[in-house]
């Protein structure tokens, strides 16, 4: 395994991870991944979600007052 994709799996969080660290629920985490916002792998029984792809995800998301 190279060493750039053992990085990206250190960085992994389970949902309930990403949900604390963005302070979202379960259902609206696993929506925005259905609907292909939020890039999700998985591993065994357990969902993931890389670090990096967290903070993509957070940088996608509209600033207030910028939309007409």
């Amino acid at each position: 395994m190279s060493t750039d994709r053992y990085d990206d799996l250190r960085g992994a969080l389970s949902i309930n991870g990403f949900c604390t660290l963005y302070a979202l629920g379960r259902t609206f985490a696993y929506e925005q991944i259905k609907q292909g916002k939020l890039r999700a792998v998985k591993c065994g029984n357990r969902t993931l979600i890389f670090q990096r792809d967290a903070e993509a995800w957070a940088r996608s998301l509209p600033i207030l007052g910028t939309e007409k």
